[in-house]
């Protein structure tokens, strides 16, 4: 790689980026590094991160408000697509990398920065998340990863590079936590520490926004969630912005103890890892938009859906939100939303979500049809003969040929 002069760091704030300022200047010769840090709802102290960077050496350091997009850009359109990596993970950070990685390559071209730089580990998934998505919308950019290349493979010799260096770190909340952590509005992720051990409970004292289920008010929530063209826009009859509409559902749902996963996850570059995340708001909006689906969409295109969804959600777990063949799964999902309109109620209770109403003036569902009184004539049960017939046949004609035969082929 060619002398890097200016480098734009994808910044958090923490341990491991702080340090990459300093390392960047001393090991690759970097004369300008440019601090740029997304507010994703995380809840830091962002004008800290600010000072942070600059008290690391940073030449500039950039805070961004990207929660609005973040949330009606990113993580609706994976609501629509009803997307849970290996059904359960709801791919909260794996929908906030692609973003960030926008915006890096936007502050690199604007400032007139030649490379980009993250603070990844070489065993995760971000670091491939970060560049594919750099290299998707700059294919000339230059990237680098210290954490590939340097020797500071232990959080002690990182605290023990801050102070040669003279970096002032300060442990989160007080208390040096045992978990890697990320967290934004749609989620808080945890891995490492005692989550290493997969056999191992996760502590009470982990969770920060859920309280235990069992803990929750023994009386349920009810609530009303009100979608358009498959987002939601609103609760109880309030319309709401993206984050309001997030931000009160992860309140109600961590009251409630709604929305936590503990799964071990394969990751893309081929390892198996635990990780724990709370996620309130988005599980029910998951749950909720598969209600109003219920009787807003076709049943070929519902199932169909069912069958894209794997896919999709594996995309972006692996880094591939800027893919065209995301992009094309995008397309057909959010043509399947026209429809989707309507209101579902939700119950919330002591760890679990109920679907108990849904209503849509654009349903499918015909109660004339359906009930089992007298539909007055809206239904001919007697049709149902002949479609079974037809659907039978290739069946009959199978059973026909091995009573021929004495038997199907392969039978002892």
């Amino acid at each position: 790689m060619s002398r890097v002069k200016k480098a734009v760091l994808a910044y958090s704030g923490g341990v491991d980026t702080s340090v990459c300022i300093p390392y960047l200047k001393k090991e690759y010769g970097v004369e300008e590094v440019i601090a740029f840090a997304a507010d994703l709802g995380q809840g830091d102290e962002l004008e800290s991160i600010k000072q942070k960077a600059f008290d690391a050496g940073a030449s500039q350091s950039l805070v961004v408000d990207l929660i609005s997009p973040f949330i009606k850009d990113f993580a609706f359109p994976a609501i629509r697509a009803n997307a849970l990596y290996q059904g359960r993970y709801p791919l909260s950070t794996a929908l906030a990398r692609p973003l960030i990685a926008k915006h890096l390559v936007d502050v690199a071209r604007e400032l007139g920065a030649d490379a980009l730089a993250h603070g990844c580990t070489g065993k995760g998934n971000d670091q491939v998340r970060f560049e594919l998505g750099a290299y998707a919308l700059n294919p000339n950019i230059k990237i680098i990863a210290p954490w590939r290349e340097w020797d500071l493979g232990s959080r002690k010799s990182l605290l023990d590079y801050a102070a040669k260096h003279g970096i002032p770190v300060e442990m989160k909340r007080g208390n040096e936590s045992p978990y890697s952590m990320d967290a934004n509005l749609l989620h808080i992720s945890y891995e490492g520490g005692p989550l290493e051990d997969p056999w191992k409970e996760p502590s009470t004292e982990m969770w920060r926004w859920t309280v235990n289920p069992e803990n929750a008010p023994n009386e349920a929530t009810y609530l009303d969630l009100e979608f358009a063209n498959g987002d939601p826009i609103g609760i109880d009859d309030s319309k709401m912005s993206p984050a309001e509409l997030l931000a009160e559902l992860n309140r109600l749902g961590g009251i409630n103890g709604i929305g936590r996963t503990d799964i071990v996850e394969n990751r893309y570059v081929g390892m198996k890892s635990r990780g724990a995340y709370e996620t309130p708001g988005g599980t029910i909006l998951l749950k909720a938009h598969r209600a109003i689906e219920s009787i807003t969409l076709d049943r070929g295109v519902a199932h169909l859906k069912d069958e894209l969804m794997p896919k999709y959600a594996e995309l972006i777990y692996n880094g591939y939100w800027f893919s065209p063949e995301r992009e094309m799964l995008q397309t057909a999902i959010d043509h399947s939303q026209r429809w989707v309109n309507g209101k579902v109620k939700v119950k919330l209770y002591k760890g679990s979500i109920e679907i108990v109403g849904r209503e849509s003036e654009d349903t499918l569902f015909d109660e004339a049809i359906a009930t089992f009184e007298d539909d007055a004539g809206a239904y001919n049960q007697a049709d149902a003969e002949g479609f079974i017939r037809l659907n039978a046949l290739r069946l009959r004609t199978e059973s026909l040929r091995d009573l021929e035969r004495g038997g199907k082929q392969g039978d002892t």
